[in-house]
Parts: structure tokens; sequence; C-alpha cells
């Protein structure tokens, strides 16, 4: 076993060993699960009755609140302050007050309740009233409320993508931009997660003078690619656990629970294979249907879509990439200082790449064909983080080969440079490491 592989094993087991790593292993695909299935449960207990009680004192609006799922309305006779009693007495969660000039002053309604008033109730009510004073007005004003009904036309238009074998799928952009987002914020935090270890782990052999005893017996290069390595294996192994939990718990979950996963893909209610529908039965079935998706449901329709070997293998090769490339630099760091004080300075500008990849995502998801998108995806100090932010919305995999390989060769230069910047620093001891003493290092053959 060459001295560089008894390297990589020592950092890969002695970090593999620690609580926090187990204790991370398992935390993670059930963080990663629970972004799914949470929601969907939270969305379950939170659906308890709320009762309001209605004190309209124009008596045109008695019969335009129907009750929903988990809003009940019960019209009273009474006055209001006789109906806030009620309400105090625990029979009723809010009272609304629709007063005799609601309808000329509108800033006159009131939602009285002793608790936060219910947010989807109040957003209920206000629809609803906006609807019958809009209609009152165009009464009033001698224009048939049918007529604008008629012309209103609400538009939901079904993105399909066309995948390169000629194959129609349903696209869900909103999925896309999630995961693109998620992506690319887990490689920039695994970069300065275990980038940060490795310099650490540097300095502390630095400053304990135990990498003189290791250097006698290995050349600094070789330290320098086993700790880097090592660390990298670590976080891979991480990373390959999270998938295959967190695949197995959300499969799961479905198994056990279909109904909280359950949607029909826009697809199978437009067309079935006996028939094809009119226009007036393809609006009924889809609103019919739409009544019994589920959000988990629709977001696990739009990762369906999203060509996850692709994915997984573009995530684990810039994952690796990324890593290495930025890893061999905070190692190069973490030996040209003598204290963790004096690694700032050097820091901010290997870190400031990484920095604005992150900012940028959030225009790259606006336009990810675009040029600013497609640059930012190239250039080997951006790209871990860019190109896995494009890649759900659909990449030619042309790109991915020419980015990959600039990462490659990016790697390969700063793995050099911080190579000449290593084999000096880390015998340095008690001198302030400045920019030009760093030239110098690398300069020296």
């Amino acid at each position: 076993m060459s001295k560089t592989a008894t390297i990589i094993k020592r950092e890969f087991l002695s970090r593999v060993k620690k609580r926090s790593f187990i204790v991370m292993t398992i935390l993670g695909p059930l963080l990663m699960a629970a972004i799914i299935i949470v929601p969907v449960f939270v969305a379950q207990l939170s659906d308890s009755d709320y009762t309001i009680a209605i004190v309209d004192d124009t008596r045109l609006f008695y019969d335009r609140f129907d009750d929903t799922d988990n809003i009940q309305f019960t019209p009273l006779s009474t006055n209001i302050d006789r109906a806030i009693d009620f309400m105090h007495e625990g029979r009723f969660d809010a009272v609304l007050h629709i007063p005799e000039i609601a309808f000329e002053a509108p800033s006159s309604l009131r939602l009285f309740s002793e608790k936060s008033v219910n947010f989807n109730a109040k957003l209920l009510i206000e629809n609803i009233l906006r609807t019958e004073f809009e209609s009152l007005k165009l009464s009033h004003a001698g224009i048939d409320k049918e007529i604008l009904q008629a012309i209103e036309t609400p538009i939901n238009i079904q993105a399909i993508r066309i995948k390169d074998d000629g194959e129609l799928i349903t696209d869900y952009p909103e999925v896309s931009m999630g995961l693109g987002l998620v992506s690319g914020f887990l490689i920039y935090i695994f970069i300065f997660l275990f980038g940060s270890q490795v310099l650490r782990g540097v300095l502390e052999e630095k400053t304990s003078r135990i990498v003189e005893i290791i250097v006698s017996s290995v050349k600094p290069f070789q330290l320098m690619m086993g700790k880097v390595l090592g660390v990298g294996l670590v976080g891979l192994t991480q990373f390959l656990i999270w998938i295959v939990l967190t695949f197995a718990i959300v499969t799961t979950f479905q198994v056990i629970m279909p109904d909280m996963f359950r949607f029909t893909p826009d697809e199978h209610v437009f067309v079935t294979s006996s028939q094809v529908f009119s226009a007036e039965e393809m609006e009924r079935q889809k609103e019919h249907i739409q009544q019994y998706d589920t959000t988990a449901g629709q977001i696990v329709q739009g990762l369906s879509a999203i060509n996850f070997p692709v994915m997984i293998f573009s995530f684990i090769f810039f994952f690796l990439g990324g890593y290495l490339l930025y890893a061999a630099l905070f190692a190069a760091i973490g030996s040209a200082v003598d204290n963790e004080a004096d690694t700032q300075q050097f820091m901010l500008p290997v870190t400031i790449p990484l920095l604005m990849s992150i900012i940028m995502a959030q225009m790259v998801i606006s336009n990810p064909s675009g040029p600013v998108a497609f640059w930012l995806s190239i250039i080997p100090f951006t790209s871990p983080v860019i190109m896995m932010v494009r890649i759900p919305f659909g990449v030619s995999y042309a790109e991915i080969a020419l980015s990959a390989g600039l990462l490659v060769l990016g790697f390969i230069l700063t793995t050099m440079l911080a190579a000449r910047i290593y084999r000096t620093g880390i015998l340095m001891y008690g001198k302030k490491t400045s920019y030009r003493e760093l030239w110098k290092w690398i300069r020296h053959s």
C-alpha cells in the first residue's frame, strides 16, 4: 500500500468513526425526506374546524358564505356586541361584522377574534366580499355581470418537455427550480464544510509539530493529497448513504400511505386510451381530479420528470471536482499560517467565487439557458454550484462534458499551485505570511 493510500485510509477512518459523522449520516436523509413528508402531516394536523359568526347589518350577504372543509360560517341575527359575547363563551372562533355602511365604506368591515385570525379564513372572506361588492357595483352601473364572467378566462398552461428520444413528459419548472437551488446550495455547503476540515486538519498538525515527523516519511505532496482525498471520500460516503436512505424512506411512505402522494398527471386527465374528452368534459375532469391531488404527490410527480441518473452522477462529479479544487487551496492556506485567525486574509479571495455563485444562482434559475448561466457553469470556480442549478432544467451532454473537463483541468492547475505553497509553508513557523511570500513559494521550483 502506497504512503498516500495510507494517509487516505487514516483520514477516512478517523472521521467516519466520529459520533458526529454517524449522527449526521442518519439525520441527513431524515431531513431530506421530511421536506416532502412533514408539510403533508402538518397540513393534516392543522385542518381543524374554524367557526365564524356573521353579523350582517345590510342583510345582503348572509347566503353568500359557503362552508369549506375546515371553515364553517354561522349567520346570526343578533347585534355585534352579543355576537362577540358568544365568541368569548367559546361558541365561535371569530366574528365577521358587516355594517350598514360597508358598501360605501369597505374599510368599515371587521373580523373579531380572541386569538390571531386564521389567515386562510381571512383570505376566503376577503375573496367572497370582493366578488359580491364588485357584483353590486356592476348592478348599480347597469352592467350585466354574466357578460363579464363569460369574458374572464383563467389561463393555466401545461408545460411539456420533449426529451432527446422524442418522448413527451409533463414539465414542472417549479420543482426544477427548487431542486436546482437545493442541489447548488448543498454543493456550496459541502465544499465549505469538508474544505474547512482539510484546512483545520493541516493547521492542527502544523501547530502541534506532528507534521515534522510525518514529512520525514512521506513527501509533502503525498501528505496534502492524502488529506484532501481522505476527507473527500468521507463526504462522498455520507452523500451516497443519504441518497439510499432518503429514497428508501420516501418509497416506504409512498407504499404505506399512498393517499399522501396522490396525483394525476394532466395527460391522464385530458386523454384516455378509449376516448378524447370534449372541452367541457376536460375542464370538469381536471377540476374533479385536482380536488384529490396532494402537494407531496405533485412534488414526487415533478421529480419524476427529472433525469435522476444524470442528476445524481453530475452531483457526485461536481461535488468531488469542486471539493478537490477548493480543498487543495484550503490545504495550502492551512500550511501557510500558524493560527486560524490568520487564515481570514487568504480565505476571502478563495471563497469569493463560491459566494458569488450562490448569489448568482437566483439569477440563473430565471434564465438557465442564458449566456450568464452558461459561462458561470463553465468557469471551474463557479461551475460546481451553477451547473447543478441548471441541470434540472435540462442541459445538453456537450455542455456538461465541457464544464466537467474544464473543472478537471482547474483542479489539476490549482493542485499544482497549492502543492508548491504547501511543501514550503508546512514547515514555516513564527513568520507572518504575505501574498508576496506566497508568490515566491509558487515560483520556487
